[in-house]
């Protein structure tokens, strides 16, 4: 350390680069990181806080060795927003589409004011004023027989009550680097909470499907914006008759909400949350892979294959995306928080992996150097989210960072650097949490 300058040693940083695996040019990248964002004097705040102490190695090894930067220094950028529901990050207004900090998700039942809100279209009317006069749900297409229900026809079908957790396929977002276009989400579009509603494979049997049946189209009352076609999305049948993909028109014991999808929204736990259709008014019974714009191109796709960061594959080598993959989010304590040295800190947060179950979430304090396995409670359902705990302490002065890393059935893992593609899905980068350790 340069302790004068209250800067890093340029020579060790590279040492411990190389020692890492990572490109010596890769300090060159920190640079213009930090001064695209303002961050050179925080060079020296990094240096104050982890130049003394134990804390020093680790951080260098455990972050720089591995290409990564502390998490303080990104969060110092985020910036306060507008707020359509107490404490929720919006990010645009038209549409809306807003997050939560991990720390106001910590509950095992996502509370309806505290779900994210993910939008491509604008609220309806019938939504916002809450009405459900002339409003029903017509099934058509590839069945024996056209149905067209009302609400009171829904709520009189056998319904279930299930804990489903919804997931936008952009979460993450902001965490990719070089960075990509949309909406920045970082770690808080995503929510657990009860559903009530019709199993769709009941709805569908009541229609009857074809043999030729192999595709749904969701289409819903929300206005498109512009000159986009009306949002739409779909899934394998197979997937539509899965016992826990709901018709669903109650959240958390109550009528939806205008910007959670009154008054019925299809629920597709495990997949990513577009297919997870608000304001539904139609299902179309496909014989191909749903076509509309919201299906095809780069919307909602991934490559096929891993793809150079920075680079754009040819359509034709997108795929659609589905289920999930394994991640976990820490919920306590909050980001930024102040502790005392050797102080017992309980740690808590979520875990899930979309088809798959989660096998361990084990953490870190020193910088992914040592891993610390937590207790692990199961869902309440097969899509709902699992719940760890564990306590941790710090030995010295310093910041340091929580590290949260889950293993799903099939053994694999959160990644430390984000694995990238054209349009920020999927991310399951570690979650990071930034703490600051005083006397």
């Amino acid at each position: 350390m340069n302790k004068k300058s209250g800067s890093l040693d340029r020579d060790r940083v590279r040492g411990l680069l190389a020692e890492g695996g990572a490109r010596p040019e890769d300090l060159e990248r920190y640079e213009e990181y930090m001064s695209r964002r303002g961050f050179f004097g925080r060079v020296g705040a990094f240096t104050a806080l982890v130049g003394f102490g134990a804390g020093a190695d680790a951080a260098l090894r455990g972050l720089l060795g591995q290409g990564l930067i502390p998490v303080a220094w990104a969060e110092a950028v985020e910036t306060g927003a507008m707020q359509s529901k107490p404490g929720m990050t919006v990010h645009n207004t038209r549409p809306i589409n807003g997050e939560f900090a991990p720390h106001l998700l910590n509950d095992d039942i996502t509370p309806s004011e505290r779900h994210f809100v993910r939008n491509n279209g604008l609220v309806p009317n019938r939504a916002e004023k809450q009405d459900p006069q002339g409003w029903a749900l017509t099934v058509d297409g590839e069945v024996d027989k056209t149905l067209k229900l009302t609400l009171d026809d829904l709520r009189q079908m056998p319904s279930v009550t299930k804990a489903l957790l919804i997931e936008c396929g952009g979460n993450g977002r902001a965490l990719f680097d070089p960075p990509v276009r949309g909406t920045p989400w970082k770690n808080g579009a995503v929510g657990c909470s009860e559903w009530t509603g019709v199993p769709l494979k009941e709805i569908l049997n009541r229609a009857g499907l074809k043999n030729s049946a192999v595709y749904t189209g969701h289409y819903g009352e929300d206005p498109p914006i512009g000159d986009h076609q009306a949002f739409s999305r779909g899934i394998p049948i197979e997937k539509a008759m899965d016992e826990h993909t709901l018709v669903a028109y109650q959240m958390n014991g109550q009528d939806l909400s205008a910007l959670n999808g009154y008054p019925v929204r299809v629920v597709v736990p495990g997949w990513i949350g577009s297919a997870s259709q608000k304001w539904l008014n139609r299902i179309w019974i496909r014989d191909q892979v749903h076509d509309a714009e919201k299906m095809t191109g780069y919307s909602y796709r991934i490559p096929a294959y891993p793809v150079p960061p920075g680079s754009r594959p040819p359509k034709e080598d997108m795929e659609i995306a589905t289920a999930w993959i394994v991640k976990s989010m820490i919920t306590r304590p909050e980001a930024n928080i102040n502790i005392n040295v050797g102080d017992k800190v309980p740690v808590r947060g979520h875990a899930w992996a979309g088809e798959r179950e989660v096998r361990r979430v084990d953490v870190s304090t020193d910088y992914g150097l040592n891993w610390k396995e937590t207790k692990l409670r199961k869902p309440s359902s097969k899509y709902a989210w699992y719940t760890f705990e564990t306590q941790v302490a710090f030995p010295n002065k310093g910041y340091y960072e929580i590290w949260a890393r889950a293993e799903d059935s099939e053994g694999a893992l959160q990644p430390a650097r984000q694995p990238w593609n054209p349009k920020g899905y999927l991310g399951n980068v570690m979650h990071r949490l930034p703490v600051l350790c005083a006397v």
